[in-house]
């Protein structure tokens, strides 16, 4: 197991996780659906789709909205076809959920709990049986072999999100991914954005990871703000800092908490201050 986790994560360019991993990897060689679960950009979709192709199965993808339907996912018979030879099998076009079932494939569900529930309830007999009932068309149903579900969700505090019914959360099982460590985080920025300047790249992460604490802040950022501040600035001037940097990434990935009082740049502003005094130095881009 060992060897196959370090061979994912050279593969797909995964800096840890090697717990998560292990345990994804087990529960789909169980014939068991997973669902992913944590905050955003801490790399749920990376690493179902590393899982996915690590098992060699075709991928059939859904992207989870409010305005998903029962037909999207299951499929629909085309209009022209219908009035050439009726509500016929030639007719039907397939959604993802029936061609995962058919190919034995794996149904890949990015936030899951942003799925409208009645989308969600078309997914209970197919994780339970196998089978899906398509109207007009009659029911289907996967080959021995069967099919896979990984879902991702980010975590019932988040904007947009619902929560699955407990029926549907009884078909997965559960593996949780959180921000990852300071030193990781780093690796990260350093795989994506190839900067050599060690303390840009620290500095990057540390003000990513102060805005998941900070007092003033009701939602914090991913590494992925790291990456956007890095890559932004090696496009500056060479006497660059991170503060331009920092005010472009941030807005987007950061939110204020109501009772604030404070305006968004000057929080930025301090931010950067304090990640330019715990990681001093940093010396200017000559090319």
């Amino acid at each position: 197991m060992a060897t196959e986790v370090r061979h994912i994560q050279e593969t797909y360019g995964i800096v840890g996780r090697e717990t998560e991993i292990r345990r994804a990897l087990a529960c789909l060689r169980a014939g068991r659906h997973l669902l992913l679960e944590g905050p955003v950009g801490v790399g749920k979709t990376v690493l179902a789709t590393a899982l996915a192709r690590r098992l060699d199965r075709d991928i059939f993808r859904v992207d989870g909205d409010e305005r998903y339907t029962e037909q999207k996912l299951t499929g629909w018979f085309d209009p022209p076809l219908v009035l050439r030879v009726g509500y016929k099998p030639e007719a039907f076009v397939p959604g993802p959920l029936v061609q995962a079932m058919k190919d034995a494939g794996i149904l890949f569900v990015n936030e899951l709990n942003r799925m409208p529930e009645a989308v969600q309830n078309v997914l209970l007999p197919a994780l339970d049986e196998g089978l899906v009932s398509v109207p007009m068309l009659g029911q289907i149903s996967c080959p021995e072999q069967g099919f896979l579900v990984v879902a991702t969700q980010n975590p019932r505090e988040f904007v947009g999100t619902g929560h699955l019914s407990e029926a549907l959360r009884d078909r997965f099982e559960l593996v949780r991914l959180d921000y990852q460590s300071e030193q990781e985080e780093g690796a990260i920025v350093v795989v994506n954005t190839g900067e050599t300047i060690a303390e840009i790249v620290q500095q990057a992460v540390a003000i990513g990871r102060a805005t998941r604490n900070h007092p003033a802040i009701k939602r914090g950022a991913s590494v992925r703000a790291a990456i956007a501040m890095v890559q932004i600035a090696r496009r500056l001037p060479p006497a660059y800092t991170l503060l331009e940097p920092a005010l472009i990434a941030l807005p987007t990935r950061i939110e204020l908490k109501e009772e604030a009082e404070r305006e968004l740049e000057d929080v930025i502003r301090e931010l950067v201050e304090a990640a330019a005094k715990k990681v001093p130095g940093g010396s200017p881009r000559t090319t």
